[in-house]
């Protein structure tokens, strides 16, 4: 009887063990994708720092404001047509 005892305590440890090491590994699966999405958001980051700091550069003396002001009024023309695109005269008469 001893030996059927010590079997079946020996399965169930052998089990339980088996559980918690596929437990770990889920664990471990997690944390290396919390990981990578930190260090992705990270990079992400300090690449649009880099452009922010280059385009900061660029827009310094003359040339810069001549630059800032050709894409303030591309922006502007842009958003325009958009609006304009959309209807906007229409949405307004809409709302009378």
């Amino acid at each position: 009887m001893t030996s059927l005892t010590s079997a079946v305590s020996n399965f169930v440890s052998s089990v339980a063990s088996i559980a918690v090491s596929l437990l770990n590994s889920v664990l471990a699966v997690l944390q290396a994708v919390l990981a990578l999405g930190q260090e992705l958001l990270s990079s992400a980051a300090q690449l649009l720092r880099s452009f922010m700091e280059f385009f900061a550069s660029l827009l310094q003396g003359t040339a810069g404001f001549v630059l800032a002001n050709f894409f303030t009024i591309l922006i502007i023309g842009v958003v325009y047509y958009w609006y304009t695109r959309k209807g906007g005269r229409e949405q307004v008469k809409k709302r009378r």
